[in-house]
Formats: structure tokens, sequence, C-alpha cells
């Protein structure tokens, strides 16, 4: 399958839905996004994350749930991108007066960081077994599909920490309490590492970019994944540690009792979301779909 740059075009949604029978989900229809996942080296931190002072009244947060829907990798880029040229515009004018977060599913797909290198790929680019991006986040390869909680948060730094390195952190702290929260799963950060670790297994990888202060990209977490695609690659360019998912962690803790896929995404995703919300003291509105249009955006 051929490689594929970053999309420059206008794109119209088109989610799938993930799992039949389920309530119906709102489908985006005209958007910008952009994925998040990455594992980009970084040094440790000193003491535990704490989020920013707490205002009196909280930011706005437009909140896309889409979490039970596959949304086409591409199409979710355009939708970030766009989101993140408007809001920078009302930055400029300092009327941005919502963040931003989106939470959804892709179909598989391999992306690469800006520098990412293909010697962490065990295929030949044009044998690969997906579609492939490289897109402007760090870090190295990973693995998206079917499963797997992918949340886009678009945030001005200017009104929470003007401090990327905090940022990024601050996502890994999110997902921690998150795990404990709703799965009492004891997740940790690896000095050196970015992303959330059950002992030696990854279960939620990071990566981020910042225009303008705003940072854009977010995380992905496996909860009923498949894992055998990233058999395929070294994720995150990490070649002596494993990829884990709560569905596996639960069952192995279980004996081996089967777990409902669809609430287990349903309770990663309300988790997630909580504590978000409350790290970052944000008002979550949620929104039913994406009802701007996408201008051609340069990739």
């Amino acid at each position: 399958m051929a490689f594929l740059p970053p999309s420059s075009s206008a794109c119209h949604h088109r989610a799938v839905p993930f799992a039949p029978g389920t309530a119906p989900w709102a489908r985006p229809r005209r958007g910008t996004l952009r994925l998040a996942v990455a594992g980009a080296r970084s040094g440790p931190t000193a003491g535990p994350l704490q989020p920013p002072p707490a205002a009196v009244d909280r930011r706005r947060c437009e909140c896309f749930d889409l979490h039970q829907q596959l949304v086409p990798y591409a199409e979710a880029y355009a939708w970030q991108k766009s989101i993140v040229k408007r809001r920078g515009e009302l930055s400029y004018s300092g009327e941005d007066h919502s963040d931003t977060l989106i939470a959804l599913q892709h179909p598989p797909v391999y992306t690469l960081g800006t520098n990412g290198s293909e010697k962490y790929l065990h295929f030949k680019m044009e044998d690969a077994p997906f579609e492939v991006h490289q897109i402007t986040r760090g870090g190295e390869v990973t693995y998206h599909g079917p499963g797997q909680l992918v949340m886009y948060p678009i945030v001005n730094l200017l009104y929470h920490k003007d401090d990327v390195r905090w940022y990024l952190r601050s996502l890994e702290e999110v997902i921690i309490r998150a795990l404990k929260s709703a799965f009492s799963i004891k997740a940790s950060k690896i000095g050196g590492l970015t992303g959330v670790w059950v002992g030696d297994k990854k279960v939620a990888a990071i990566g981020i970019h910042g225009s303008r202060k705003i940072v854009y990209h977010g995380l992905a977490l496996n909860v009923t994944t498949d894992l055998t695609p990233f058999q395929m690659i070294d994720p995150c360019g990490i070649k002596d540690r494993g990829v884990g998912s709560i569905k596996e962690i639960l069952k192995k803790a279980s004996h081996g009792r089967e777990i409902d896929d669809t609430l287990l995404l349903d309770m990663a995703y309300h988790s997630v979301i909580k504590e978000f919300a409350e790290f970052f003291q944000l008002d979550l509105v949620t929104s039913p779909g994406c009802s701007f249009q996408v201008e051609n955006i340069p990739s």
C-alpha cells in the first residue's frame, strides 16, 4: 500500500458505526483533527503533577463524542487542522473562548511522526498492510485501530499553563487517574519515555504539536484493541518493551472471564473525559457533530 503524506484537501467525515446495535452516535460532517499518538522520549519529571489553579469560572470545552465510531484517519486529521486554524485566528484577536476535545476510533492505520524513521517498520512501504501517514506530531511510528480510544484535545495553553512539557505530562496523569478510577488499574510513567505503562507494557501513547500556543494531536488508549498489528512495527521506536490493553489486563486479573467490549469502551471514555475536565478545570459541552466548513489547508 502506498505511503500517504498528510492530506491537504478538504474532506467530509464518513464515520463508520463501530458497534452495531448500540445507541446511534453523532456523526461528524466537516471539520478537522490530527492524530496524537506518539512516543517521543523525554526526561523524568520531579514530583506529582498538579492541575493549574482553579479559576472562578471554568473554561468552556466543546466535546465531540464519536468514541463508538470509526473515523478515517485522513478525515480526522483534516478536521483537527481546520479547528486549529480557526482557533489560532480567534486567539490572535483574544477571542478564543473555548477549547476542543474530540473522541473517536480509527480504522487500522500506521502513523509516523515528523522525523519518524522507516527503520522501525517491519515491512516495506509498498507492501504496507494498512495505510501509513506521516504527520506533524513528535515521536516515531504507532498503530491505531478499532477498540482504541483516540482523544484529540485542542487546547490553548495561554489559558492553562504555557509549558508544553507540563501539558504532555498532564495528559499522562489524566490517563493514569482514569485507569485507577474506572478499572482499579495501577498505571505509571517511565522516566525518559512518553506514554502510560502497566508494568513493562505501554497501554497509552501520547504525541502533540503546537501552533500559536494551541496544542493538538493527543492520546490513544488501548481498550479492546487487537494488538497484533503492533508486531509489524517497533511502537514509538521502542524495541525492548511491549504493548498492552485494558481488556488484556482485566481478563488476566479475572482468569479469562469475557468482558463486553462496548461496555469497556464506554467506561474508558467517560472516565478519561471526567479526569480531563477535572485536571484542566474545564466545563465540557457536548456537541452533536461538526457544522463548519473545512478549508483547503496546506500540509
